[in-house]
C-alpha cells in the first residue's frame, strides 16, 4: 500500500515518512497532512485538476484525497489503507528511504516531462514476474507434497469393490416348525434389509440427524471438515468430527474406529472412491444396516425389533426418529437406558427434520406428541429348546462352511413348541420329584452319617463330594472344601435346589458333604519357599530328605475356585412323530442353557430291560418265539453266566414270553436271546435305529452296551410304525441370507425291518407291560400305550421308552458320573412319571386311537400254562394274538391236579387274567396309590456267546 502511495506523490512522500513530520504540523503528529511541496517536487500533472478557489482547505488530520486511477492501483478502500498505514514500524516500511539513497536512484534520468512512472512501472512488474514465480513454485511444490501424501495413504488401503459384495455379520434363526423362534446364532445382532425396503421416515430420519446433504456432496463435507480441524487444533486433540455418512461407511465397513489424523486421511480418500463406485442409495443401505443401536444390535431391523417388537418397515415417523436418536450414543441415549434424554434427543431429530425441510410442521407436532411403547424384553438365558439350537448350529456350518459364521441363515426344524414346553416341564418335574424324595431342596441338613467326602486334588469335569465349611449370604455362596481345594458355590445359580430363595447361612449345614463340580480349572498350587540352609547340596541329599521328610502341607490355591451344584441326577427325553419320523421334542437337560450337554443326543447309557423289546422282537421275527414261547426263568438253568431277577420269587418255574416280558424277567431274557443268537439281535436293532457298537453275548439282552436316548426313541418308532425304519429329522430347511435354500444333506431312504404282523405283535407285548406289569402308571393316559420300562444295576440308569399310534418317546433319568440313585428308584418311579406327564399334554387334543391290526395277525385261545392250544371248554383259557402260522397246533394236555398245585404254589409272576385285550382295548387306569411292580436289573457282565449263534438276517 505504500508504494501505492508514493507512485502518487513522488519523491516528497518519502521523504516524509523518513523524516516523520516534515511539515511540523502539531495537528499531524503523524504527518497524514500534505506535506509542502518543495523545489524539487515536479510539477502537477495537467490532467490533474487545479483546486478550485472555493474548496475549503483541508484538515490537518484529513487524510489524503483519494485519486482516480485504474483498479488495483490504489483501489482499495479507506479503511484497509487506514489499516495498512498504521504499523510504520514494519520491516518493509523502515527499508524505503534506503531506495532513496541508492546510486541507480539518484542518477535516474527524469523523462522530459518529470514522470517517473514508467520505472515505477517498470519495478513492479518485475516483482510481479518474481512473486509470480515463487507462487507457481509454491503451489507446485504444494500439489506434489499432496500427492505424495496421497501415494503414502494409499499405499496399503483396503479395496472398495468388496462393498459391492459387502455382507456384514447377521442374526442366523432357528425356528420351530410353526415359524416361534426357538434361539439365534450371531456375532452381531443383525438383520439386513435393503434400501427399498426401509420407510422414507427412517431415510429421512437418518439423513436429517447425520447429513442432509448426503445426496448432495461428493462424499466429504469440506467446511465441516476445516470447521473441525480449527477446533481440533485449538485443543489440541481430536475432539469434533466431520463425517459424512459416506465416511462413517469407510469407517465401519473398511477402517478401524480410531480417531486419528491417519485414519481420517485414509477415510477421505476411501469416501471419494466409493462415491464413484456405488450409488447414493446403496450407501445409505449399507449405514442404515451397519450402525449400532445398543443392547447389541446392529442395522435398523434389529433395533427395530428390539425397541418396539416390530419390523422396520413397520415403525412410525416419532418411533423412526427415536430409533435415530439412539444412534449418536446408545448407551446413553437408549429409551430402555433414558426415556427421558431418549425422547429430549428423538425431538431434536424431529426438528432436524423440520429445519431441512423433511417433514412438515403438523407431522412433527403429532410425532412429538406420540408416547413410547418399547416392546416387552423376551430375553433370558435359558431357552426353549437351547439343544436344538445347538444341532442347528452344527448342521449349518456342515452344508454352508465357513459362510455359516457370517450368518443371514433361517433355520427351520420340526420341534412343536407346545411339545417342546411340555417336555421341558415333564422332565423338571420328574427331576423335581425325585428330589423331593431324597430330600435334595435346601435346607440340607446334617445327617448322623454322610457319605465320605473327597480326598485329594480335584481336577476335570467329575463330580467330587465337598464339605460345606461356611457361608456369606452378603455374597450369596457357600464355602465347600474338595479335598485339598477350597471352592465356592453360587446360590444365584442353584434354584433347582434352592426354591424358596434360602440364604447361603440357611441352605445348608456346615459339615454337610454335598455333591460339586468345579466350573473352571483348578488354579496351580503355590509352592512354598524353601527355608535357607534347608537346599540339599546333591541329589543323593535331596531323595533322602525327600522321602524322610513328613507329608507335605498342601499347596493352598490363591483364591477360591468357583464350584456348581451336583445334587440331584439330569434327565433326557426325546419325541417323534411316529408318521413323519420328525423329532418334536428334544430336552437333554434340566437347566435348559446354551452350551449345555444334549444327554438326548450324546449321552450313551446302558438302556436296561428297554433292550428286550428288540430281543424278543428279533424272536418273533425269526420265528423261532412267540408270545407264547415258554422260557425258562431260573438263573442255573443257564450255563456259564447267572443272571438275577429282581424278585427272587420270579425263578420258580418257567414263563410265557408275554408274562415275562410284563413283569421283566431277566432269566427269561437271556434264555430267549440265547435261542435267536446275539449277534443277531444286535443286527436287528441296529437295523430299527440303534447306532452304537452293540456286543455280541448274553449280557446284550439285558442291556448292557450303550445307547442314547434318540436311538432308543428312533428304534421304537420303527416298532410303532409297522416294523419301517426311518431316519428320524429335525432339521427340515435352511435358506440362506440372499432367500436360496440350501441342499441338506441326502436322508437315507426308509426301509422295512419287520412285516406289519410282526411289528403288531410285538406290539401288543410291548402293551402287556403297561395294561399289568412294570407301567401300570401309564394307564392313566387312557389310550393304547406300548412300552417298556429299564433299570440298571443299583439303579445307576432308568428308562421308559413307548410309544401311542402317534408319538414315540424315551426318557432317561441318571446322573452323570453314573451314581446309584438310591433305594426304590427304577424306572417305573424315575423315568415313567416324565412319560405319562408329557403324553398327556401330546395327546390333549388328540383322538383315542387304537393300534391298527394288519393282516398276517391270528387270534388263538391258549392255555396259560403251556402256551400251547385250550382244550374245549377250557375255563382259564387265554386269547393271545399270533403271526399268521405261528400260533401253537397242539393242543394242551389235561394237567393233573398236584401239578397244577405245585404250579400254583410255586409263586410264579402274576399271570394275565382271563382274555389277553388287543393293543389298545379299554385299558383302565391303576386304582390311586397302587404302585407298580418294581423292576429287575440287569447284569453287565458279559455271559458266553451262545451255541449255534447263526449270521443276522438282512433286514
Amino acid at each position: 500500500m505504500r508504494i501505492a502511495f508514493a507512485s502518487v506523490h513522488g519523491d516528497g512522500v518519502m521523504a516524509s515518512e523518513q523524516s516523520g513530520n516534515p511539515g511540523e504540523n502539531e495537528n499531524d503528529p503523524a504527518g497524514k497532512a500534505d506535506a509542502p511541496r518543495r523545489a524539487s517536487e515536479p510539477p502537477r500533472r495537467a490532467s490533474e485538476p487545479p483546486r478550485r478557489a472555493s474548496e475549503p482547505p483541508r484538515r490537518a488530520s484529513e487524510p489524503p484525497a483519494r485519486r482516480s486511477g485504474p483498479p488495483g492501483r490504489g483501489s482499495e478502500p479507506p479503511q484497509r489503507i487506514s489499516g495498512a498505514a498504521r504499523p510504520t514500524s514494519a520491516p518493509r516500511l523502515e527499508s524505503a528511504p534506503r531506495l532513496e539513497s541508492a546510486p541507480r536512484l539518484e542518477s535516474a534520468p527524469t523523462p522530459p516531462d518529470g514522470d517517473p512512472t514508467p520505472d515505477r512501472n517498470a519495478r513492479i512488474a518485475t516483482w510481479a514476474k518474481r512473486i509470480g514465480i515463487a507462487l507457481a513454485a509454491l503451489l507446485a511444490l504444494a500439489a506434489a507434497a499432496v500427492v505424495l501424501v496421497i501415494r503414502h495413504y494409499e499405499a496399503d488401503l483396503p479395496s472398495t469393490r468388496e462393498l459391492k459384495d459387502y455382507r456384514p455379520p447377521q442374526v442366523t434363526r432357528i425356528l420351530a416348525r410353526d415359524g416361534t423362534r426357538l434361539g439365534e446364532l450371531f456375532t452381531e445382532r443383525r438383520t439386513v434389509v435393503r434400501i427399498g425396503e426401509i420407510p422414507n421416515q427412517v431415510k429421512l430420519a437418518a439423513l436429517a440427524a447425520e447429513d442432509a446433504g448426503f445426496y448432495e456432496h461428493a462424499g466429504l463435507n469440506y467446511l465441516g471438515m476445516l470447521r473441525a480441524l480449527a477446533v481440533n487444533l485449538r485443543s489440541t486433540q481430536t475432539r469434533q468430527g466431520a463425517s459424512t455418512i459416506t465416511q462413517q461407511v469407510v469407517k465401519n465397513v473398511l477402517l478401524t474406529p480410531d480417531r486419528t489424523y491417519h485414519r481420517k486421511a485414509r477415510e477421505i480418500i476411501l469416501a471419494r472412491r466409493i462415491e464413484q463406485e456405488l450409488a447414493k442409495d446403496e450407501i445409505l443401505e449399507l449405514y442404515l444396516n451397519k450402525i449400532y443401536f445398543g443392547h447389541g444390535r446392529y442395522g435398523v431391523e434389529e433395533a427395530s425389533r428390539y425397541y418396539f417388537g416390530k419390523s422396520v418397515r413397520d415403525v412410525t415417523l416419532a418411533e423412526a426418529a427415536l430409533l435415530v436418536a439412539v444412534v449418536k450414543g446408545p448407551s446413553v441415549y437408549s429409551p430402555r437406558v433414558n426415556l427421558e434424554r431418549a425422547v429430549a434427543r428423538r425431538d431434536f431429530v424431529l426438528d432436524q427434520m423440520q429445519r431441512k425441510g423433511f417433514a412438515d410442521e403438523i407431522l412433527v407436532e403429532q410425532a412429538k406428541r406420540e408416547p413410547v411403547v418399547l416392546a416387552i424384553e423376551t430375553e433370558s438365558l435359558a431357552e426353549l429348546a437351547p439343544e436344538v439350537v445347538s444341532e442347528a448350529q452344527r448342521v449349518l456350518r456342515e452344508v454352508a462352511g465357513p459362510a455359516a459364521q457370517q450368518g443371514g441363515y433361517t433355520i427351520t426344524t420340526t420341534i412343536d413348541p407346545a411339545m417342546q414346553a411340555a417336555a421341558r416341564a415333564a422332565v423338571r418335574k420328574n427331576l423335581d420329584a425325585y428330589a423331593k424324595r431324597h430330600k435334595l431342596f435346601g435346607p440340607l441338613a446334617r445327617a448322623k452319617k454322610e457319605p465320605p467326602p473327597f480326598e485329594g486334588t480335584p481336577a476335570g469335569h467329575k463330580v467330587f463330594r465337598g464339605v460345606v465349611t461356611g457361608a456369606d449370604d452378603g455374597r450369596g455362596t457357600l464355602s465347600v472344601r474338595v479335598g485339598t481345594l477350597e471352592g465356592t458355590v453360587s446360590l444365584r445359580g442353584a434354584q433347582r435346589y434352592n426354591p424358596n430363595g434360602l440364604a447361603p447361612s440357611k441352605f445348608a449345614d456346615v459339615d454337610k458333604v454335598v455333591r460339586v463340580s468345579l466350573i473352571g480349572p483348578a488354579p496351580e498350587p503355590v509352592a512354598a519357599a524353601a527355608a535357607p540352609g534347608q537346599e540339599e547340596e546333591d541329589e543323593d541329599a535331596a531323595g533322602e530328605a525327600k522321602r524322610a521328610a513328613p507329608a507335605a502341607t498342601p499347596a493352598k490355591p490363591a483364591a477360591p475356585v468357583p464350584l456348581r451344584l451336583e445334587l440331584g441326577p439330569e434327565g433326557a427325553l426325546v419325541a417323534i412323530d411316529v408318521r413323519t419320523r420328525e423329532i418334536v421334542a428334544l430336552v437333554g437337560s434340566y437347566e435348559a442353557v446354551r452350551g449345555g450337554l444334549d444327554r438326548a443326543s450324546y449321552a450313551r447309557r446302558q438302556p436296561g430291560s428297554t433292550f428286550k423289546a428288540f430281543v424278543y422282537g428279533y424272536g418273533i421275527h425269526a420265528r423261532t418265539l412267540t408270545p407264547a414261547t415258554i422260557l425258562e426263568t431260573n438263573p442255573l438253568a443257564i450255563s456259564g453266566y447267572n443272571p438275577q431277577n429282581h424278585d427272587e420269587s420270579e425263578g420258580q418255574s418257567p414263563a410265557r414270553l408275554r408274562e415275562a416280558l410284563a413283569h421283566s424277567v431277566n432269566v427269561a431274557a437271556v434264555s430267549a436271546l440265547s435261542r435267536v443268537g446275539a449277534s443277531n439281535v444286535a443286527a436287528f436293532a441296529g437295523a430299527l435305529g440303534v447306532q452304537s457298537k452293540l456286543g455280541a453275548d448274553l449280557s446284550l439282552a439285558l442291556g448292557a452296551y450303550e445307547v442314547t436316548p434318540r436311538e432308543m426313541a428312533a428304534a421304537y418308532a420303527s416298532i410303532a410304525a409297522g416294523g419301517v425304519h426311518e431316519q428320524p429329522v429335525l432339521i427340515t430347511k435352511i435358506v440362506g441370507p440372499g432367500g436360496a435354500e440350501i441342499p441338506l444333506p441326502t436322508r437315507p431312504p426308509a426301509h422295512r425291518v419287520m412285516e406289519e404282523a410282526e411289528a403288531y405283535v410285538l406290539t401288543s407285548l410291548l402293551t402287556s407291560v403297561v395294561q399289568s406289569g412294570t407301567a401300570k402308571q401309564a394307564r392313566s393316559l387312557g389310550r393304547p400305550i406300548a412300552g417298556k420300562t429299564g433299570t440298571t444295576n443299583q439303579s445307576k440308569d432308568t428308562w421308559f421308552v413307548g410309544f401311542s399310534t402317534d408319538i414315540a418317546c424315551a426318557v432317561w433319568t441318571g446322573y452323570d458320573d453314573a451314581a446309584p440313585l438310591g433305594k426304590g428308584e427304577a424306572g417305573a418311579t424315575s423315568a415313567l412319571p416324565a412319560f405319562v406327564d408329557f403324553m398327556k399334554q401330546a395327546h390333549a387334543k388328540r383322538p383315542v386311537v387304537d393300534f391298527p391290526v394288519p393282516s398276517g395277525v391270528v387270534r388263538v385261545k391258549i392255555d396259560p400254562a403251556t402256551g400251547l392250544l385250550a382244550r374245549e371248554g377250557q375255563e382259564d383259557a387265554i386269547e393271545e394274538v399270533f403271526v399268521a402260522g405261528t400260533e401253537p397246533a397242539d393242543e394242551a394236555p389235561v394237567a393233573e391236579p398236584d401239578a397244577g398245585a405245585e404250579v400254583a404254589d410255586g409263586g410264579a409272576p402274576e399271570a394275565l387274567e382271563g382274555t389277553v385285550p388287543a393293543p389298545g382295548e379299554g385299558p383302565q387306569p391303576s386304582p390311586p396309590g397302587k404302585a407298580a411292580p418294581s423292576e429287575s436289573e440287569h447284569a453287565p457282565e458279559p455271559g458266553p456267546l451262545p451255541a449255534g449263534d447263526t449270521a443276522p438276517p438282512p433286514f
